[in-house]
């Protein structure tokens, strides 16, 4: 089971992954924007577009990387202190009762919205030759089942936690630096009593 839980979490990183080089590609598009608006005064057309979609697509496929890195923000100093199985039984509780509602509603509205944009050729109406739109409103419901797939993954993780009362193993390519920061803390606090 554990394999099938982390083949979604390498999926979902790895979207994620690929989805944040929009910052570089965001990041290149504004500054040639500033210098095409303020040194050749030749502002663009395009910029405008260009940086809701790519801001619009990395916030969304964020979304699903986030879950299944466990980086949602949540009251960490409340959660910390808690035994597993209690984290375990709150998180599936959160689960069931706002996650999948509210993701699900984003599924099915992103679909409407999605299927009318692609039924009206929607472009965007910011430019004169503003790009299309359907492309873009089509990640919202695909983000919506990859958020309800990884969902159904950290539900399985919620119940494996109640029956054995530890977490399942999750894969690490990051670290948050407080959590760095605590475990250095903790290696050096007995080596500091040792020396008194």
């Amino acid at each position: 089971m554990n394999a099938i839980l982390l083949t979604i979490d390498r999926f979902n990183t790895a979207v994620g992954k690929t989805a944040g080089w929009a910052i570089v590609v965001l990041t290149l598009a504004m500054c040639y924007e500033v210098f095409a608006r303020y040194v050749l005064r030749a502002p663009t057309s395009w910029a405008f577009d260009a940086s809701y979609i790519l801001y619009g697509t990395l916030f969304m496929l964020a979304g699903p990387y986030a879950l299944a890195r466990n980086a949602h923000v949540r009251g960490d100093f409340l959660y910390r202190a808690w035994t597993p199985k209690t984290q375990a039984a709150i998180d599936l509780v959160l689960y069931v009762l706002f996650f999948f509602p509210g993701i699900l509603a984003l599924a099915y509205a992103g679909y409407k919205f999605a299927a009318f944009s692609w039924l009206i050729k929607e472009h965007s109406s910011n430019s004169p030759n503003g790009p299309p739109l359907y492309h873009f409103k089509s990640l919202i419901p695909i983000v919506g089942v990859m958020m309800v797939v990884q969902g159904l993954a950290e539900t399985a993780r919620c119940v494996m936690c109640l029956k054995t009362g530890e977490w399942p193993q999750r894969l690490h390519d990051v670290e948050e630096t407080e959590k760095l920061i605590l475990e250095q803390a903790q290696q050096s606090a007995p080596s500091a009593t040792s020396k008194d």
